[in-house]
C-alpha cells in the first residue's frame, strides 16, 4: 500500500472543491476580526478546526451546509477573497495537486457591497498570486474557477452570463449547487441553455442528496458534462447474490457516454449520502469502469486533503498506484481545460510521476 509520503508526492487532479469550504482556520479567525464578525464558536485555531470537522451536525446535507455561514461571512471584501483564493492554491500545491478547478458562488459574496464582477476578479487575482507562489516554490499548479449558482436562488442565468464573460480570464465553467430536494436542475434551464449556446462547459451537483431523477434532468435537460457527486447512480445498478451486475438504462447511459462522476467519499459520509467509506459506491463504480474521479469537496468541513482521501480509500479498498493513476487520468481527461494542455499534463507530469512512484514501490517490497 502507498506510504503517506508517496501519497503526498503523487500528482493529483481535483475537479470538485469549494473555495468557501477550504479556508484555513487561522484565516477564518483573522478575517472575522478584521471585518467585525462575532459569530465564530471559538477564536482558537485548533478548536475551530475541530468544530468545523466534528461539531457541525452530520448525515444531513442541509445541516452540513450550515457551517458555511461562518466562512462566507468573512469572505465579503476584495482583500479577503484574494487571500482565501491565494491560500487555497498554496494549500493544494503543497498537497501535490497539479491541476484544480475550484468553485465558488459569486452571489454569496456581495453582502459587503461588492459587485459580482469584483467578486470574480478578486478570486481570480488570488488564484494567480497563488500559482505564482507555488511555481516559485517548485510545486507548479494550474487552478481554474467554476462559477456556481445557488439552486435555491434565482440568479443562475446571471451567473452563467458572468461565467461566459470571464471564460478567457480563468473561469472554466458553470455549476449549480445547494440543497437538491425540491430544487430540480430544470429550474435553471435557461442558464444551462446559455452555456450550451456559448459552447462553454457545465457541471452540476446531482445525485448527492437526491436520487436518479436529479441525475436524469442534469444530463438530459441541462446537458451537464459532469455530475457533481452522482453517488445515487448506484440506485440504477443491481448486484445479485451471485455477484452478477445489471445496469439500468440511466446507469448504462452514464457509463457508455463516459460521463465523469466527481465523487467526494468522505464528504458523502458526512452529509449522509452514504453510511461509511466501506459502503461508498466508488469501488463498485471503479470496478465497472465508470469514469470515476476522486475529490475533496470541502477540505475544512470534512478535514480532508487529496492525499488523505487517497490514503483512506487505499486502506479501505486496497487500492494501489495503478488505481490512483487511473482515477487521476480520469479527472485530467474530464477537466474543463483545452485538450492540448490536458495532454501535456498527462504526458509530462502525471504519467511520469506515477511511473516513478510505482517503480519506487516495487523496489521497497
Amino acid at each position: 500500500m502507498p506510504t503517506t509520503d508517496q501519497l503526498l508526492r503523487a500528482p493529483k487532479v481535483l475537479l470538485h472543491d469549494h473555495l468557501d469550504g477550504g479556508l484555513r482556520p487561522q484565516t477564518v479567525i483573522e478575517l472575522a476580526s478584521e471585518c467585525g464578525y462575532a459569530g465564530l464558536p471559538t477564536n482558537e485555531p485548533e478548536a475551530l478546526a475541530r468544530w468545523f470537522a466534528s461539531d457541525v451536525p452530520r448525515r444531513d446535507l442541509v445541516r452540513y451546509l450550515a457551517g458555511f455561514t461562518h466562512t462566507v461571512a468573512v469572505m465579503q471584501t476584495k482583500d479577503a477573497l484574494e487571500r482565501v483564493a491565494k491560500e487555497c492554491v498554496e494549500d493544494l500545491a503543497a498537497d501535490g495537486v497539479v491541476y484544480a478547478e475550484v468553485r465558488f458562488a459569486p452571489e454569496l459574496h456581495t453582502d459587503g457591497g461588492l459587485e459580482l464582477e469584483s467578486v470574480v476578479t478578486s478570486v481570480l487575482s488570488g488564484f494567480e498570486a497563488g500559482m505564482a507562489a507555488a511555481a516559485a516554490n517548485r510545486s507548479p499548479i494550474v487552478v481554474r474557477a467554476l462559477l456556481t449558482a445557488m439552486r435555491t436562488a434565482a440568479r443562475s442565468l446571471e451567473i452563467a452570463e458572468l461565467a461566459v464573460a470571464f471564460r478567457d480570464s480563468g473561469v472554466c465553467g458553470f455549476d449549480v449547487a445547494g440543497a437538491e430536494a425540491g430544487y430540480p436542475p430544470t429550474r435553471h434551464l435557461d442558464a444551462f441553455q446559455l452555456i450550451q449556446r456559448e459552447n462553454f462547459h457545465a457541471t452540476l451537483h446531482a445525485g448527492e442528496a437526491f436520487g436518479l431523477p436529479s441525475i436524469w434532468e442534469a444530463l438530459q435537460w441541462c446537458n451537464a458534462e459532469r455530475l457533481g457527486h452522482g453517488v445515487r447512480i448506484v440506485d440504477d445498478i443491481t448486484v445479485a447474490a451471485s455477484g452478477e451486475v445489471t445496469l439500468g438504462r440511466l446507469a448504462s447511459y452514464v457509463r457508455d457516454r463516459r460521463v465523469p462522476l466527481e465523487m467526494c467519499p468522505t464528504s458523502n459520509v458526512h452529509t449522509g449520502a452514504v453510511k461509511s467509506l466501506a459502503e461508498h459506491p466508488i469501488e463498485l463504480l471503479r470496478r465497472l469502469r465508470f469514469r470515476v474521479t476522486l475529490n475533496t469537496d470541502n477540505r475544512l468541513m470534512s478535514d480532508v486533503t487529496m492525499s488523505s482521501e487517497m490514503g483512506s480509500l487505499c486502506e479501505v479498498f486496497g487500492w494501489g498506484f495503478t488505481d490512483l493513476e487511473w482515477l487521476t487520468l480520469n479527472a485530467m481527461k474530464s477537466a474543463f481545460c483545452p485538450f492540448d494542455r490536458r495532454l501535456a499534463l498527462i504526458d509530462t507530469v502525471i504519467k511520469p510521476r506515477y511511473a516513478q512512484l510505482t517503480a519506487e514501490s516495487l523496489r521497497t517490497h
